[in-house]
């Protein structure tokens, strides 16, 4: 009788993509955190951009309505509900005075990261160059490297406000880019980029033949001025998306709700892609997020307003202390220069495992 070795599924060979991912980023202070807790600790964790702001009355109250609606038990379409879609198109018009389709232009996606993976997994193929700033939100170095993509890292200056340098890059190395990705209000340096560089952006895809995606998921949480929309620039349409979140606007991050918008082309693509590898967005979320949308925005303003006084209680000891604090423009985060000889992601990481009381 033929002995066969005793095997099993931990020892079968996975995919590529499997063997590209990397350890998260957070689970180091996620482990810290957690641990010091265990240990009885009194922890304020700063290490995640996790919104403890709650939703508006209002919006509430439109979830609890539309939960009981019987229809809100079924299947809705996989591009969102119409009122939805519509709702989107509307927010985009009455903030940003921009235009758009709701049958072709717009499709719903549960958050940024569901509109991010969509779109990369469409655009993005084995060799492909994906441009994006450096510090940059990690999961673009995630999907890149589970897609056997190569990056091209735009250093962020802060002389120039935390914006990369986009003519400092060469007309060959854009020519080799598939896809750029922009994020503003920025995590994690909180720049906000003005009009004139999204149009430097645009005419640079135009030019080399990439396709851009703007990470808008910090929309509306601007300090003195709001973030425009790259849709907003002439042209944008031809070449970009935009991935809208409620997640931070409205605090609605455990909902999971928000959109792309723009090209056609490429949200009618990345919808194909979807309509196989997502879902649809939870009805009655859809149903909240409309009142959301449709909203006066007076929520989004004051719960910017909250950031902000957030930030000045961190900035100003931080400074006291000699920190070098950059000023943000909008999003939720404080970016700071680490002590010279400091490694950046731990510097603050420090002081859970002496006292347990911050981790950042």
């Amino acid at each position: 009788m033929t002995q066969h070795t005793p095997w099993n599924a931990a020892s079968i060979t996975f995919s590529p993509t499997a063997r590209a991912i990397g350890p998260n980023v957070f689970e180091h202070s996620m482990t810290m955190v957690a641990q010091a807790r265990a240990a009885g600790r009194d922890v304020i964790d700063l290490s995640v951009g996790n919104p403890d702001a709650y939703p508006a009355r209002f919006i509430r109250d439109e979830a609890v309505r539309a939960v009981n609606v019987p229809d809100n038990a079924r299947y809705a379409s996989f591009d969102g509900k119409r009122s939805f879609l519509e709702a989107a198109a509307h927010w985009y018009e009455a903030e940003h005075d921009v235009r758009l389709d709701a049958s072709k232009e717009l499709f719903a996606v549960e958050g940024a990261v569901d509109g991010l993976a969509s779109l990369f997994n469409v655009l993005v193929d084995a060799g492909d160059t994906v441009a994006f700033t450096d510090p940059y939100y990690p999961s673009y170095h995630c999907m890149t490297a589970m897609l056997r993509g190569r990056e091209l890292h735009l250093p962020a200056r802060s002389e120039l406000g935390f914006l990369p340098d986009l003519d400092a890059i060469s007309p060959e190395q854009w020519d080799d880019v598939q896809l750029l990705v922009l994020n503003y209000p920025n995590n994690p340096t909180g720049a906000q980029a003005p009009r004139s560089f999204f149009e430097r952006a645009v005419q640079l895809a135009k030019t080399h033949h990439f396709a851009i995606i703007h990470d808008f998921a910090y929309a509306g949480l601007g300090v003195d001025e709001q973030q425009c929309s790259i849709l907003g620039v002439d042209g944008a349409r031809d070449v970009a998306v935009e991935i809208v979140s409620l997640s931070k606007m409205y605090g609605m991050a455990g909902w999971r709700a928000g959109f792309i918008a723009g090209n056609s082309a490429l949200v009618a693509v990345a919808k194909q892609y979807h309509y196989q590898m997502g879902s649809m967005v939870t009805t009655f979320v859809q149903d909240a997020g409309a009142a959301a949308l449709r909203s006066d925005q007076e929520c989004v303003r004051h719960l910017a307003a909250c950031y902000g006084c957030r930030r000045e209680l961190v900035e100003a000891p931080l400074r006291a202390l000699g920190y070098e604090v950059f000023p943000a423009s909008g999003g939720l985060y404080t970016w700071m220069r680490a002590p010279a000889g400091g490694d950046g992601p731990f510097v603050l990481l420090a002081p859970v495992a002496r006292s347990g009381r911050m981790c950042a």
